[in-house]
């Protein structure tokens, strides 16, 4: 079950639903579920407000949540869209996801469903939950940070993008990465350093849920709600350790790799003296240097309570 900081009740008179489509993501028939989630909500007695521009709605969210009215600000879409809520509303608001992009991984972790009867049972007898973020550079994450190779793949892919992405976006820009990306050395220090001083890499990930794309378990003992991340070293660049590492993490094995390097933080510093790329749940995010943080409880999720039953005697509805 997802670890939590904290549950807590939201006021009884929360009775406000701001959501937030992205037409740009999903299926087609996201529109229509929207549409059925408003309609089911509004027979709960919540009154709903939809919006089409990011910061119109969260700059409402942000306003209804100091009044104390606000239930939660649903995000329909895929890991952007809960990449930019998370960014623009402020400590407390309450989030919840409709999924509709290519991958949430956010709302597959904590079993938000793309149906819209669920996720209204959701929002009127779920839980709210305080998790762990990161902060990168300024920039808030919820699930990891990737360095290296895999950043490469993500910024060609964004590069390249006129419109909905799907996994088969990813084939064209994963062969042009293998045949150009030189893998820099990464430098890694962290808030308890190592005898040797800095660690060095070729590719990095720093996890603060243990969610990765493609359902890939690189770490699954990371833990949303213990104030650290997990951070994972892989020592060897170029094409077939890459292939190898593929494989391991894969077979559950890598941890058992001689290169392979894990540790916790609560702060890191990476960097390096070559141009590597760096990306924040599954978006560009730039180059290194990077700092990184963890910002304990900064998240407050609107998600099921089968989602965390069992997880810190959650008991608390948000009725």
């Amino acid at each position: 079950m997802p670890a939590v900081v904290s549950t807590a009740a939201l006021p009884r008179d929360a009775d406000r639903v701001a959501i937030l489509f992205n037409p740009k993501a999903g299926p087609r028939d996201s529109h229509s579920r929207v549409e059925r989630l408003a309609d089911l909500l509004e027979k709960q007695n919540f009154k709903t407000a939809l919006f089409t521009d990011l910061a119109e709605a969260a700059s409402q969210a942000n306003r209804w949540h100091a009044e104390g009215v606000l239930r939660a600000l649903v995000g329909v879409g895929g890991d952007g869209t809960a990449a930019e809520l998370i960014n623009r509303t402020d400590d407390g608001v309450p989030l919840s996801f409709l999924p509709a992009g290519n991958s949430n991984l956010l709302a597959v972790y904590f079993k938000l469903s793309k149906d819209p009867e669920t996720l209204c049972r959701t929002i009127a007898d779920g839980v709210s939950v305080r998790v762990d973020a990161g902060e990168a550079n300024g920039r808030l994450f919820s699930l990891m940070v990737g360095c290296g190779f895999d950043a490469e793949v993500v910024r060609r892919v964004h590069e390249n993008r006129t419109g909905h992405i799907n996994f088969g976006s990813y084939g064209k820009p994963i062969l042009k990465s293998i045949g150009s990306y030189e893998f820099p050395q990464i430098r890694i220090q962290w808030d308890k350093p190592s005898k040797s001083g800095p660690v060095a890499a070729r590719w990095l990930f720093a996890f603060n849920l243990p969610c990765y794309g493609g359902g890939l378990r690189i770490a699954p003992q990371a833990d949303g709600s213990d104030g650290m991340l997990d951070v994972c070293c892989l020592r060897r660049g170029r094409f077939w350790p890459g292939l190898w590492y593929a494989a391991a993490v894969l077979a559950g094995q890598h941890h058992r790799l001689e290169d392979f390097t894990v540790c916790r933080a609560r702060r890191l510093r990476i960097s390096s003296d070559g141009e590597v790329p760096y990306q924040l749940d599954g978006d560009p995010g730039g180059v290194l240097p990077l700092d990184i943080r963890v910002l304990p409880g900064r998240l407050t999720l609107v998600v099921p309570a089968e989602a965390v039953t069992g997880t810190m005697g959650v008991r608390n509805t948000l009725s």
